[in-house]
């Protein structure tokens, strides 16, 4: 991540956007505003942002969408600005990829805070080679969830030879409690509390989705998970080595 990050606020009202943007420009950061969906994709063309601040609800191409579209291209943290938005809204958007949210009319004092919260969590590992990875592995750094690696220093998802895998900040939160309590039954309640969870009732409601999202990352084969089970009554448990000890 670079010295003063970028971030890319995306709000088709004026006045909004550019109070966001006056704001965080007067605490160092780099900033782009876009009315939409359209020159969001534009602009991204251009230059890959740090973040990227998105208002959930848009006339023309709705934010849900757009984080749909973003997401299948490159992996960015977004945060999520919800005016009307349901909860159900938020867990569909922390489902599909978002990393957080903050109320609208924000605070902008919040909102600065969630952005370098957030960007703490997503550290970039373009730089680590392959070689790196594996010599890292030595020092407790790598922990093995069935076909992957996850490299705790770099918050990142990696196979054996070395590629990245798509992560989110949840998901990297969850993952980082597993790795912490091998072989322990988790419950829902206690997962949340470890990964530091801050919206309870949306996050518990995702658990189940994040998981298996987390599963098909990390299984053989997802259908019957050996590396995150299921404990009937209990919650999930995490196998290292996939066996049933």
């Amino acid at each position: 991540m670079s010295q003063n990050p970028h971030i890319f606020i995306v709000d088709d009202e004026a006045p909004a956007r550019e109070m966001v943007g006056d704001y965080l420009k007067m605490h160092g950061f780099g900033v782009t505003l876009c009315d939409g969906g359209k020159s969001l994709r534009k602009e991204i063309e251009n230059s890959t942002p740090d973040l990227v601040v998105l208002d959930l609800n848009m006339p023309e191409e709705d934010g849900l969408s757009i984080i749909r579209d973003l997401k299948s291209k490159i992996n960015v943290p977004v945060i999520m600005l919800t005016a009307t938005a349901s909860p159900i809204d938020r867990v569909v958007g922390l489902e599909i990829g978002a990393d957080d949210y903050v109320a609208k009319p924000c605070e902008l004092r919040e909102l600065m805070a969630r952005i370098r919260s957030v960007l703490r969590r997503s550290v970039s590992a373009k730089a680590v080679a392959p070689e790196a990875a594996a010599a890292k592995a030595e020092k407790d750094q790598l922990v093995r969830f069935g076909t992957k690696w996850l490299d705790l220093e770099a918050q990142a998802l990696r196979d054996d030879e070395g590629n990245e895998h798509p992560l989110t900040a949840s998901e990297f939160g969850l993952l980082k409690v597993f790795a912490a309590n091998p072989k322990r039954v988790l419950s829902r309640e206690r997962l949340l509390e470890l990964a530091n969870a801050r919206d309870a009732e949306a996050f518990d409601r995702a658990v189940d989705l994040r998981i298996m999202r987390i599963r098909r990352k990390i299984e053989i084969d997802p259908t019957k998970p050996a590396v995150i089970r299921t404990i009937r009554g209990g919650g999930y448990l995490f196998s290292p080595t996939g066996d049933k000890a």
